[in-house]
């Protein structure tokens, strides 16, 4: 059937233009095997499914979304994760990797970040943590600061898989190892991008008030926006703050904050700077999030924005998987149940292991399948899968 992971590894081994036989060699499987697994004949198992998957970078959820097994090897990893860190301003053995080797590491787990594949960053963390670490312990002058630059960004890949997988106190102590990163590269671009980070300690706690008063001093600390990394930095952090205060039922600031924010993306590409996503799009996507954050009196304007526009590819899989999370919320709040499963679904072919996690979305389903009493089998997968059921 058109649905079957074999088709899915089929279509993405045949857009790189590779062979069978190319993919067997990678996958270390028999090429017997890939024919197969490709034909539909025969289901990969986990190990299989994990060997394509790394052969080919990605997550192995982008080509089953029934994938359960990326859960086991993340809280398999954590423990490694709070190791590397344990001791993080501790000089040591000098890194294993030369700094170009690291930088090409860091930028890989950037984009896995990025495109939520949190089963590859965990494998990779542990050593690109030490690596990194290491490498800012045993330089100074400009490539000290290049090398914390790293650290934070390693650090930020660690935390993404660390919160969404519930590991709130990790996710916190690689926060402070971010925040004493951006210190050593004297950096005041990079601490507003680690602040915008670092409201996910907030959110974990739901501690909203705080975590707005927090942010709004971090905006009055950050530089004037005379580049446009500085302008993105600062912009991401006015989306966050926004967000953070519509939790704290602060409407009016979370509005202001939101406009704030919209001012500094005009006349700036939608792209990646410093590691987090920012431009038109995503303030049009942070609208929908305040809105629904700020809860049922609030859904129309997310409605609004969610049926005259979408997101495109300019932005990140996770992000663009996330609005359709929070339109189906939306959508669920207002009596569309069917539109809000629809929208659910497309955020699971986007990004499946970041709706996997996603609490609102397990709430939601679980909302959706007591109102569809019918119990539609699509549903029903759906919700298995999630672990609403």
């Amino acid at each position: 059937m058109a649905d079957h992971p074999g088709h899915r590894i089929a279509a993405r081994r045949q857009s790189r233009r590779l062979t069978q036989r190319d993919l067997a060699t990678a996958a270390h499987l028999s090429l017997g095997m890939i024919r197969h697994i490709e034909q539909g004949t025969r289901a990969p198992s986990p190990s299989a499914l994990e060997s394509i998957a790394a052969a080919r970078g990605v997550d192995p959820a982008r080509l089953d979304p029934a994938f359960a097994g990326t859960g086991h090897r993340v809280h398999a990893a954590l423990p490694s994760i709070s190791a590397a860190i344990a001791g993080y301003d501790i000089r040591l053995d000098p890194p294993g990797r030369r700094r170009e080797e690291l930088r090409r590491a860091v930028a890989t787990a950037v984009v896995q970040r990025l495109a939520a594949q949190y089963g590859l960053i965990a494998g990779a963390a542990p050593a690109l943590l030490r690596d990194t670490l290491a490498l800012l312990h045993h330089s100074a002058g400009e490539q000290r600061e290049d090398a914390a630059r790293l650290v934070a960004a390693a650090a930020r890949c660690a935390d993404a898989v660390a919160y969404k997988y519930g590991a709130h106190d990790l996710s916190a102590r690689l926060i402070d190892v971010m925040r004493w990163a951006a210190v050593q590269s004297a950096d005041p671009v990079l601490q507003t991008s680690v602040a915008y980070t670092s409201a996910e300690t907030y959110l974990a706690a739901h501690a909203y008030r705080l975590g707005q008063a927090a942010l709004e001093q971090a905006l009055d600390a950050s530089p004037a926006p005379v580049t446009d990394a500085a302008a993105a930095a600062r912009g991401a952090l006015f989306m966050r703050t926004a967000v953070v205060a519509a939790r704290a039922g602060a409407a009016g600031a979370a509005y202001d904050h939101l406009e704030r924010a919209g001012t500094l993306a005009v006349g700036l590409v939608e792209g990646v700077y410093l590691g987090t996503a920012f431009g038109p799009s995503s303030v049009r996507i942070h609208e929908v999030a305040v809105a629904v954050s700020l809860g049922q009196d609030h859904i129309g304007r997310a409605l609004d924005v969610a049926r005259a526009w979408k997101p495109g590819n300019e932005v990140p899989a996770e992000r663009r998987s996330g609005f359709y999370v929070e339109v189906g919320r939306a959508q669920l709040w207002s009596g569309q149940p069917d539109a809000a499963f629809e929208s659910l679904k497309v955020a699971r072919r986007l990004a499946p292991q970041h709706v996997r996690e996603h609490p609102w979305a397990r709430e939601d389903v679980e909302k959706i399948r007591r109102i569809k009493r019918a119990d539609a089998e699509s549903l029903s997968a759906f919700a298995e899968w999630i672990g609403a059921v």
